[in-house]
């Protein structure tokens, strides 16, 4: 059976639904921005929200990706660092009930918190507090946690640990597991483009990125991206919204489309692209194949609020996925 280890931050999504925007002032968040907050502003949106209907799920990158990847079947486990509290227990038990292994390194700092306060009109606002999740060091990794996985998956934000991230890379080769990386985010990828781009090609076989990804790496638009990409990994995934996404797993570049759909958060689209691609990969299905599974996890997922999938879909596309006629 194949097997995915993940690699990021551990981290819980908290989505609150404000009455107005007032609050947003108030604690000096710009709507529609995505800004790092200390302890002592996670507490104070904390105890500000309380009365608001407020819903949490476990978040992060890869931990996204490898939640998608565990509701196709695939047995995964996820390396990441918590809290020793109720945030930290709740990611730990959701990894649990979603048939991951969780190997979480425990810190007295609180855990990861991405608070997310949906505007009426929808917007999306969120005051990020990593805590925890950015105190995994590499003194906490073991060659025996890489071994056994097909597929290491690590998100782009582990990049600014740079002997943490080079731990990784080396124990997941050192296990004969390929290395799938998300570039994550264009400002990480600016600010630490020469140490990302040796690590890329001295150990990655798979690389995904949105455009802007992209083009903060290479210089290009995403096209010549991609061929750029490619020369450092096997395979190259360019992500380009609404347009769908390129991949060049050799000389020609193959066109993915997007599947229809009505989006209301795109928060997460690019982690479930990643598991459905992943998939497609996995169960040697061609790249054309993954190319769709992959559309239809991304195109799902931005239907709703959240990062995760809803059961009533998963259920929908697991129909599907095992309907198709190449399976």
């Amino acid at each position: 059976m194949a097997k995915v280890l993940g690699v990021g931050n551990a981290l819980v999504d908290l989505l609150i639904h404000l009455e107005n925007d007032n609050l947003l002032l108030e604690l000096n968040l710009p709507k529609g921005s995505m800004t790092l907050v200390d302890e002592i502003t996670r507490a104070l949106i904390d105890e500000k929200t309380k009365f608001l209907k407020r819903e949490m799920a476990s978040g992060g990158s890869a931990a996204n990706t490898i939640h998608g990847l565990a509701s196709l079947g695939v047995e995964t486990a996820f390396i990441g660092s918590i809290g020793n509290d109720a945030i930290g227990t709740f990611f730990y038990q959701d990894m649990i009930n979603s048939h991951i292994r969780p190997v979480l390194k425990r810190h007295q700092s609180p855990s990861g918190l991405a608070s997310t306060l949906i505007s009426l009109d929808g917007e999306r606002t969120f005051g990020t507090y990593l805590g925890a999740a950015i105190e995994l060091s590499a003194d906490d990794l073991t060659p025996d946690q890489f071994e056994g996985y097909d597929i290491v998956h690590v998100e782009g934000y582990i990049v600014q640990n740079h002997l943490l991230l080079e731990t990784i890379l080396s124990f997941a080769r050192q296990a004969g597991a390929k290395i799938s990386i998300d570039l994550a985010s264009y400002n990480v990828v600016e600010a630490n483009l020469e140490f990302l781009r040796q690590m890329v090609t001295q150990y990655v076989d798979i690389i995904f990125a949105n455009e802007e990804e992209a083009r903060a790496f290479t210089g290009k638009e995403p096209e010549e991206a991609l061929h750029d990409l490619k020369m450092m990994a096997d395979i190259a995934v360019v992500k380009i919204g609404s347009k769908g996404s390129l991949v060049k797993p050799a000389e020609a570049v193959m066109v993915v489309e997007p599947i229809v759909a009505n989006p209301v958060d795109t928060t997460g689209a690019g982690d479930l692209y990643a598991a459905g691609f992943l998939y497609g990969l996995l169960m040697d299905l061609g790249f054309e194949k993954a190319g769709y599974i992959a559309s239809l996890l991304g195109g799902t997922v931005i239907n709703q609020p959240g990062a995760k999938i809803r059961p009533t879909d998963w259920d929908r596309i697991r129909k599907e996925v095992n309907g198709l006629p190449f399976l």
